[in-house]
Formats: structure tokens, C-alpha cells, sequence
């Protein structure tokens, strides 16, 4: 029996657990066990990739030299180059990896550390190379739509960029509380911004909707300097085209590189947004994405921090000249989890030499920010924005649908109880014991890790109603900030912790004591969830847990 068993862990928690096995025999093992059970292909992946990896290192360290390249993955020709530092090898390994299986992402692997190199090299000299800019037109011959052809990609060299831009959405009716939560975080940015940088530039609200100028008053008090709005009654509902559209001829209106034959307006002068933020909801995340292509610019998804500073970048393709290096002014740093939940990245939207990448894009995850207090004195500008909607946009017509009564909304309790896979020995009485605990509290509900919703459980019919994944918790689905979170049987991935670190006490309950949500609990209950849930339950009941909890501080 291996130490580790794949089907007790979340696919998150697995890369560093299984990057420290170093005996293929035992991962072989691990590998069988996840065939059995869980049968997920990103795990039985990993772990064979592992295996790969501790059997190429069985047999002694690559010669890049006499190496023979159709026996290697892509990784392992992106581990071997990463040590290689003459450019001559670089070059005939490119050179038999093109006669030989032509693998496009290895040949990238190998060209990139060649630019590294040579990169270098030519640091250390006198003379420093310019990077040529080529013509997307030149470069991509073949292509149906050359870059250049979009008048928007090519007339932002060198235009002016202001302001940073929040998209506001509603719901029936209603300005959603991320919204609002946008709004507070884009004043404290811009009010920092403008202290730091001497400028005065806003806060720009973009409400579309049948009714979005009932929300004009309501986003200048929660922060908002000026107030662009679009209102339809064909957009009672989101719609993917007409809402981009909207939003895009918003920002390109004015300035001085607006489309032939388009009037100034008086609200704007310059060419695109600075920054642009949407919530990462179903729709935000949806519209964040069409706008951000459209405007030719990037989108840093599902972040929960953003802060704006200076930068200092190397990269040749961004400064113009290898081994250079140059200042980034005014750059929005976008914080995000990984995709492999095991740290978080920075994300920047940088220029090149010959081409803007504005607006400055991200979606934030809902809860990430503090909601502020409105403030119904502040003043502000409304534009109540003109703009003729094509027919063709509204092609699609929903005659019928049912909008749900209600939900799941965690967000308001003052104790959060969260279970993940830990249960997974007797799902029915994990949850059992867990709604045991919630119903010991008087303000209490239920939470799930992403593992309980993604498993394959079984759960009787009278808990099953409970396992919906409205009531996750993370990074893909809310974020609490109880008096109280209760986390049993979670491991503490990123993801995770981004919905539940901003808990006034996180009180964990694991049988790892080295788990990563020790890293962010306040308290660390070292058990089995099953033993320790109903005593908690008593606890509470008998009214305890609170001396506990002072008796251990002590």
C-alpha cells in the first residue's frame, strides 16, 4: 500500500504531494489505485508523467549532445534545455527535433532558451541587439485577417489612456454586491493612483440595461466619478453581442484616434480606458473575455487582488532590445490563484515596442474585495449614452424562461461550517455530522469544498439536497467572511483559501497535521472529522466552544 492514496486528496492538492515521490514503484501503485477508484484522467496523467520523470532520472542525466529526441516528451525536452547554455547546441538540437518529429511546442521549448542565451551573451558585451519589428501583415502572410487590418489594433501606438473603468452588473433589478465591491476598491486605486502619479484621472460606472439609470445614484455613493449608461428594454437580460457592443463604442467614443465619421463627445478625450474591471460572474466573466478581445487588449480572469505600481521588465519582445531592461509606468498588477492551486501569479499587461495593450483588463472574484459604505453626498457625472442597436443583435428572442426563487447565499452568516473530501469514508454521515454542528449554532450553514461537489459520492436521498454547488466554496464559487469558518477535511488548496481567508477565526479539523490550511487557520484540531465533529457539536451546545477557544490562546 503506497503512502499516498490519489483518491482521498483533491486534484489540487496532488502535484506537490506526488512531485516528492522519487520511487516509481510506489507511484505505480498509487497509479492502480486511482484506477480503481476515483479514475480521474488529470491524476492517472500526473502520475504517470512522474513515473516518466523518476525513471528518466533512474537512468542518468540527458547529454544534450548524443541525446536521441524521439525517445523524450515534450517536458522532458523543456527540463533538458533549461540547463543548456551554448546556443550551438541549442541549435542542432532545433535542428534534429525539425528532421526528425517536427514537434512544434518543443521546438518553441528550445528556440525560447536560444533567445535566453543569445539574450545574455549579448548582454555581457558592448552591443546590444535591436529587435526588428516586422509587420503583422509581412509576418503572417497567409492569415484571412492580418492584424493590422483591424483599425483598433494599429491606432493605439501611441494613443492616450485614462481612467479606470468598472463594469456594474445587475440582476433582476438589482446592483450586485461585487459590484459595489468593485467600485470601492477602483476608488481606493485611483485615489492612490492620483496622489502617486499627479494626475486626476476617474472612476468610470458602465451600467447597461432595460433599467440602468435606476442604479445612476447608487455607484456614484459606492465610488463612481462619472456614470456611462445604456439603457434598453430589449436588454432586460444579459446578451452576449449587444452588451459588447455597447460597451466597446463607450470606450472607443472621442479621442483623438476615434473611428472616421464619429462625433466627440465631452465626457471623453482620450483614445481607450487605462483599466477595465468586471466581476467574474457568469455573465462578468463572459463579457470580460468578448470585450477585452475585442478592444485588442488581455484579461487577467478571476483575481482576487489588484494593486498599481511600477515595473521593471527585461523581456527583449517588450523593451525592444535583448538584455535591456525598462520601467513600466502605471502598470495594474493582477493578483490570481494558479490553475494548479499551489500558489498564486501576478499578472501584467505589458506593452510591446510597436503596439499598446490598453485597455489593462481583469475580473474579480466576487467577495474579494471589502464592500464599502455609500456615500449618497458624493457627486458625480451621468452621460446617458446614445447609441443605435442593430436589429441583427436581437435575432434570438427568449419567449419563455424561470428564474430561480431563491439560492444559496453564504455570504451573510456569522459561522460557516465547510466539509471536503475527508468525508469521503461515509459521505451521508459526513454531512449528517456537519449540519449537526450548523444547526448547534444559532446563525449557521453549510459549505462544500470543490472536492465534495467534483466527487463521485454517493449520498442518501435526506443529505443529498445539500450537495449542490451553489454552496461552494472558493475561488469558483463564494467567498465568506464569517465570525467563524469551520473548514473539516479540507486540505487548504489556494482556490479554497481565496474563498474563506478573510474568516475572523478559521478553525480546521484535519487528520494531517502538516495539511496546507494549517498555513491560514487560527486553530488546528489534529482528528478524524468523524470524532471530532459531534464533539464539537456538544461544545457549542453546552456553550464551550468559545472557552475553548481562549483556553488554547492562553
Amino acid at each position: 500500500m503506497p503512502e499516498i492514496d490519489p483518491t482521498e486528496h483533491e486534484i489540487a492538492e496532488l502535484g506537490p504531494k506526488i512531485k516528492d515521490v522519487d520511487d516509481a514503484d510506489e507511484l505505480r501503485a498509487m497509479l492502480e489505485l486511482e484506477k480503481d477508484g476515483e479514475d480521474r484522467i488529470p491524476v492517472k496523467t500526473l502520475i504517470e508523467d512522474r513515473i516518466e520523470k523518476v525513471e528518466s532520472e533512474d537512468d542518468g542525466e540527458l547529454d544534450p549532445e548524443t541525446v536521441e529526441l524521439s525517445d523524450l516528451t515534450v517536458a522532458d525536452v523543456a527540463n533538458m534545455v533549461r540547463d543548456v547554455d551554448d546556443a550551438d547546441v541549442l541549435r542542432d538540437l532545433l535542428e534534429r527535433e525539425k528532421a526528425g518529429q517536427d514537434r512544434k511546442t518543443a521546438k518553441s521549448q528550445i528556440e525560447s532558451r536560444i533567445e535566453s542565451v543569445e539574450g545574455t551573451e549579448e548582454a555581457e558585451g558592448e552591443e546590444t541587439a535591436e529587435v526588428e519589428y516586422v509587420p503583422p501583415e509581412e509576418k503572417y502572410p497567409d492569415l484571412d485577417h492580418p492584424t493590422n487590418d483591424k483599425q483598433w489594433v494599429e491606432g493605439t501606438v501611441g494613443a492616450e489612456y485614462r481612467d479606470m473603468w468598472v463594469y456594474c452588473e445587475t440582476q433582476a433589478g438589482e446592483l450586485v454586491d461585487v459590484s459595489k465591491e468593485m467600485l470601492g476598491k477602483a476608488r481606493e486605486l485611483m485615489d492612490a493612483y492620483n496622489e502617486e502619479y499627479d494626475e486626476s484621472e476617474r472612476v468610470v460606472a458602465v451600467l447597461i440595461g432595460a433599467d440602468a439609470s435606476d442604479h445612476v445614484e447608487d455607484v456614484i455613493a459606492y465610488g463612481a466619478d462619472l456614470v456611462v449608461y445604456h439603457e434598453d428594454p430589449r436588454l432586460e437580460r444579459f446578451r452576449h453581442q449587444p452588451y459588447t457592443e455597447i460597451f466597446c463604442d463607450m470606450a472607443r467614443a472621442g479621442g483623438k484616434l476615434a473611428a472616421v465619421g464619429r462625433e466627440d463627445v465631452e465626457w471623453k478625450e482620450y483614445h481607450e480606458p487605462r483599466y477595465t474591471v468586471f466581476p467574474a460572474t457568469n455573465n462578468g466573466r463572459d463579457l470580460s473575455a468578448l470585450v477585452q478581445g475585442e478592444l485588442d487588449s488581455g484579461l487577467a480572469s478571476d483575481c482576487s487582488g489588484l494593486y498599481i505600481e511600477n515595473a521593471m521588465i527585461s523581456n527583449p519582445a517588450k523593451v525592444g532590445t535583448a538584455g535591456d531592461k525598462k520601467e513600466f509606468e502605471r502598470v495594474l498588477h493582477m493578483k490570481r490563484p494558479d490553475f494548479s492551486g499551489f500558489e498564486y501569479s501576478t499578472i501584467l499587461c505589458i506593452d510591446k515596442p510597436n503596439r499598446d495593450f490598453h485597455p489593462q483588463g481583469a475580473s474579480v472574484i466576487p467577495g474579494s474585495f471589502e464592500m464599502p459604505d455609500p456615500d449618497y453626498e458624493r457627486e458625480g457625472e451621468a452621460v446617458d449614452y446614445e447609441m443605435d442597436l442593430d436589429e441583427d443583435w436581437f435575432k434570438v428572442e427568449v419567449e419563455e424562461y424561470d428564474r430561480l426563487s431563491g439560492g444559496v447565499d453564504l455570504t451573510g452568516n456569522d459561522v460557516v461550517v465547510a466539509v471536503g473530501r475527508g468525508i469521503g469514508d461515509d459521505p451521508t454521515r459526513g454531512i449528517e455530522q456537519a449540519l449537526d454542528l450548523v444547526d448547534a449554532f444559532e446563525d449557521a450553514d453549510l459549505g462544500l469544498s470543490r472536492g465534495v461537489i467534483t466527487s463521485s459520492y454517493s449520498f442518501d436521498g435526506h443529505v443529498e439536497q445539500y450537495v449542490t454547488e451553489e454552496r461552494q466554496i472558493g475561488e469558483s464559487g463564494q467567498e465568506v467572511e464569517p465570525d467563524v469558518y469551520i473548514a473539516a477535511g479540507i486540505s487548504g488548496a489556494i482556490q479554497h483559501k481565496v474563498g474563506c481567508d478573510e474568516s475572523d477565526t478559521i478553525i480546521a479539523v484535519n487528520t494531517d497535521p502538516d495539511a496546507d490550511i494549517r498555513d491560514f487557520s487560527d486553530y488546528l484540531i489534529e482528528g478524524d472529522l468523524f470524532e471530532v465533529l459531534p464533539r464539537l457539536t456538544e461544545a457549542v451546545e453546552a456553550g464551550e466552544l468559545g472557552a475553548m477557544m481562549e483556553a488554547s490562546d492562553d
